[in-house]
């Protein structure tokens, strides 16, 4: 081993420790692996990593499995033994490999004794082309053979294909206390917002063979079967190949091409002026436009020359440069920009995990990303990287030239009133006279000449989207009083024709969704929040929240903080709920990203009002506020309309008094802190509301103090609290505090829970509360998810009585305490499904029947597809048996005296 390869290993290995804390603590648990690859280098270290077999513990199993392939990789990258290209590569056999584990996994789960086939993962973007990102999500297509798919004697081809699919997503992408494997984008797939997440074979070929447009036609290009049955997805690519690579293009096919370049520059400029923050994917002169360079010429010419239809863009630009489609020094430069913005791109995904492409605003950590690099600063970098991406940006202007002078034809009208017809206006009339106010600038913001173009460009697939709403005209009216709303809809309807199918997302907004509706009715300027793709990327964690929102807070006086907070989470709220309506997202990752949303709400609003308060009356010795969550919060299981189940404590002696200027004793001083840390989540400001905060789950209820301290309360819980109190416990997640106030809360809780239990009189208790309940608070009807026998409520009884009659599975999440139960033999076999079905139904009933009031039909179909059925009969059918399941295992556990008559 030379000298030179050791001090690059080492070199490699300080920079990272010093600057990447993610892969600092992944260096921490894995000392085996660093060891390795000091002494023997990255291949050696990569050969010694074993993937997972499907007998183990999946979850767990892959999320190590990507920790270790992480810090690998990253340590070959940053000492020089791997370039970018083999990095990229390396990245995607892993995420193919993951796929397969996590299919096989989700096969073994539903059909053990078959072997996984008939369903392919059809892979697209830069997992397509081998060019995967350091910390990217995937963005695969589903398909399945309903002829050779694997299921149970009762399953429907449909059903069986979209629960194996969800498990796969769920065991790729759900976060546990050791991460996640990847993310996972299902939204490219044909008509996201009402399809299954995996469609059969037939019907995709036949969407892309009459229906599919030019965005997805360029999307497949980097196309290929990665993961499953990769038999069955090469004979879909290849019956697709004539809607890929079309021989000839008319004179309409070249303007969409047209327009999709001037997309990829209008989108992402703004605010895209080179330096700190800048987006090295969609920035000027980015990532981007170097990929979709070599696309546009692949898309014009690959039709008639085979030899350019690669997907890797590097390959791509070569091969262009071979057949004379552009110069040869072009290719050139472009090539090694490519893997410089790539290179840099890996080192800002490598220091959190996150999916970032910008560059740090704050110099500290630009420093960082540069020194990690072996640059000397962040002035270094930028130094580096601004001929490159003036150069990206001087090819790209090229582009747009050269296209402009050969797609610019005019394009033939067709006739509107006949349109608006076929379209679902019937009768047009009304539509034309809006459409005509339109053009004629009754609005303010399509008075520009940009915006009347940008309106005309996108007209044609909006107003189908429009009268495809279940009551066009209405959603025609609402629509025009949103865009009465924008002081400019320029960029509005560029995104809309960049992105057709969100037109129909904001139709189906306005349509189905009242709750998001009204949102966009008092902040309309909430649709701008939808133009960048990552409202559309997987919920963000807490931390990856407070990282995001940093630098927007900074130096805020507290009532400007109150309402840049409201505005944060308003926007990321909204997008969750417009993922749902879109159906890019499972129902329950959504509930866990509102979870994770409110977390870093509170973390962010308690901490300004602790510093607030510090200033008037100081703060006591040895003593904090500590937050314990209960409920849907503390299970990391919230709705678009939840509220806050809190319980408000403190450490520290309660005879303690504060230090300040206006000093308070202990109980008093915590109280008014609790106070106004309420009214910090919940009052509402100029920006609007933020959360209902509900404390009556505080010892002794309304009628006890709002604060007591951890002494207090492990007191109560030992000698007067109701089995009631320990049931809700078992839902309850510290979540604000220092780490040591968690832990201690922690400790409390566990010894509470695994206290033994008289099972008959548990079961007593648990019964004659749950009648309580259902006294005082009636099921508002059939669909009253929650309430009414066999709703959720139902189930949390059954399985806290089981929880705490057994001392195990203590988990606050739902979905896993119950895994947990059934692998050992603690619950009913089904269970798991059943509460799947009605907490995805929960979720998505809270945002488009809010009041309890019956779905329309249209939302039914969405909620049905959330859901995973093909169909609102076959909804309310699983639906019903899910609450029989329910309701046969809470009977078979309260006592048989207490059952209610009916």
């Amino acid at each position: 081993m030379m000298v030179s390869d050791v001090t690059a290993r080492r070199s490699a290995l300080d920079r990272l420790t010093a600057n990447a804390p993610f892969l600092a603590r992944l260096a921490e648990l894995t000392p085996g692996d660093v060891a390795l690859f000091l002494e023997e280098g990255t291949d050696a270290a990569l050969a010694a990593v074993v993937p997972p077999a499907v007998d183990e513990d999946i979850m767990r199993a892959l999320r190590q499995w990507r920790g270790r392939m992480a810090l690998l990789l990253a340590l070959g990258d940053l000492s020089g033994e791997h370039d970018v290209a083999t990095t990229t590569r390396l990245l995607t056999a892993f995420a193919d490999q993951a796929c397969d584990a996590a299919l096989a996994a989700a096969f073994a789960e539903r059909v053990p004794d078959e072997a996984p086939r008939g369903l392919s993962v059809i892979a697209l973007g830069k997992l397509g082309s081998h060019e995967l990102n350091y910390s990217s999500d995937i963005d695969p297509i589903l398909i399945f053979d309903p002829e050779t798919l694997p299921r149970r004697s009762r399953d429907d081809p449909d059903e069986a294909a979209v629960r194996i699919a969800r498990r796969m997503v769920e065991i790729l992408s759900a976060r546990t206390g050791d991460g996640h494997v990847l993310r996972v984008d299902l939204r490219l797939r044909p008509h996201p917002e009402v399809t299954p997440i995996v469609l059969p074979e037939s019907a995709a070929i036949s969407y892309y063979e009459s229906e599919a447009l030019a965005w997805e036609q360029a999307a497949f290009i980097r196309s290929r079967a990665s993961a499953g049955d990769r038999g069955l997805g090469e004979s879909f690519l290849a019956a697709i190949q004539p809607f890929i690579w079309r021989r000839s293009l008319d004179f309409r096919q070249l303007k969409e091409i047209g327009a999709m370049s001037d997309r990829i520059r209008d989108h992402f400029s703004q605010g895209q002026a080179f330096g700190p923050g800048y987006d090295l994917k969609r920035g000027r002169g980015g990532i981007r436009e170097i990929e979709f360079f070599a696309q546009v010429h692949q898309l014009i010419y690959g039709g008639r020359d085979p030899s350019l239809r690669v997907s890797a863009t590097v390959n791509a630009l070569a091969a262009l440069a071979k057949a004379g489609r552009i110069d040869g020094d072009v290719a050139e430069r472009l090539t090694g920009h490519y893997a410089t913005l790539r290179r840099i791109e890996h080192r800002l995904q490598m220091i959190e995990d996150q999916q970032t492409h910008c560059l740090p605003t704050q110099a500290a950590a630009l420093d960082a990303v540069a020194r990690l690099d072996g640059l000397a600063d962040g002035a270094e970098l930028l130094a580096a990287l601004e001929p490159v991406t003036a150069d990206v940006a001087h090819c790209y202007d090229q582009l747009v030239v050269e296209r402009a002078t050969t797609a610019g034809l005019p394009r033939e009208e067709s006739e509107l009133a006949g349109a608006l017809t076929a379209a679902g206006f019937e009768p047009p009339d009304a539509a034309l006279r809006t459409i005509a106010e339109w053009r004629g600038g009754k609005l303010r913001a399509l008075r520009s000449p940009a915006a009347l173009d940008a309106l005309e460009t996108v007209l044609p697939e909006l107003m189908k989207a429009i009268g495809a709403a279940p009551d066009p005209q209405a959603t025609l009216v609402r629509f025009d009083k949103l865009v009465g709303g924008l002081p400019s809809a320029i960029n509005f309807f560029h995104l809309l024709a960049a992105q057709p199918e969100l037109a129909k997302i904001a139709t189906r907004i306005l349509s189905l969704a009242p709750t998001l509706a009204d949102a966009l009715g008092a902040r309309v300027e909430l649709i701008e929040g939808l133009i960048d793709k990552r409202a559309f990327e997987a919920p963000a964690t807490k931390n990856e929240l407070l990282s995001e929102w940093a630098s927007g807070l900074s130096g805020l006086d507290y009532e400007r903080l109150l309402d840049r907070v409201r505005d944060r989470v308003g926007e990321r709220r909204f997008a969750y709920g417009v993922q749902l309506i879109a159906g890019a997202t499972d129902p329950m990752m959504i509930a866990c990203g509102y979870s994770e949303l409110a977390e870093a709400a509170l973390q962010v609003l308690a901490d300004a009002t602790v510093a607030e308060f510090v200033q008037a009356h100081g703060r006591i010795v040895d003593s904090e506020l500590v937050v314990l969550a209960l409920g849907r919060l503390g299970g990391r299981a919230l709705t678009h309309a939840s509220d806050l189940d809190l319980i408000y404590l403190f450490t520290g002696d309660h005879l303690a008094e504060s230090d300040g200027a206006r000093p308070l004793g202990a109980t008093t001083y915590y109280n008014r802190l609790a106070q106004r840390v309420t009214a910090a989540m919940s009052v509402p400001t100029a920006a609007g509301k933020l959360y209902d905060v509900d404390t009556r789950l505080r010892p002794q209820g309304a009628q006890g103090p709002l604060v007591v301290s951890l002494d207090s309360f492990e007191r109560y819980q030992r000698e007067e609290a109701w089995t009631w109190e320990h049931m809700a416990l078992l839902r309850a997640r510290p979540v604000y505090g220092s780490d040591g106030a968690k832990a201690a809360l922690h400790r409390i809780i566990d010894e509470l829970l695994a206290a033994p239990r008289e099972p008959e009189k548990l079961a007593a208790d648990a019964a004659e509360m749950r009648d309580k309940i259902a006294a005082h608070k009636p099921p508002k009807g059939p669909l009253d998810i929650k309430g009414g026998p066999g709703g959720l409520v139902d189930l949390e009884f059954a399985m806290q009585v089981t929880q705490l009659a057994s001392g195990r599975c203590h988990d606050p999440n739902i979905g896993s305490a119950l895994a947990c139960m059934r692998i050992d033999g603690l619950a009913p076999a089904e269970i798991c499904d059943a509460h799947g079905l009605l907490g995805r139904m929960l979720v998505m009933l809270r945002l488009t029947a809010p009041e309890g009031e019956p779905a329309t039909p249209a939302a039914r179909q969405l909620v049905a597809s959330a859901c995973g059925e093909p169909g609102w009969p076959q909804l309310l059918a699983a639906h019903d048996a899910a609450r029989q399941e329910i309701a046969d295992w809470w009977a078979s556990i309260r006592p048989p005296q207490q059952e209610t008559k009916p």
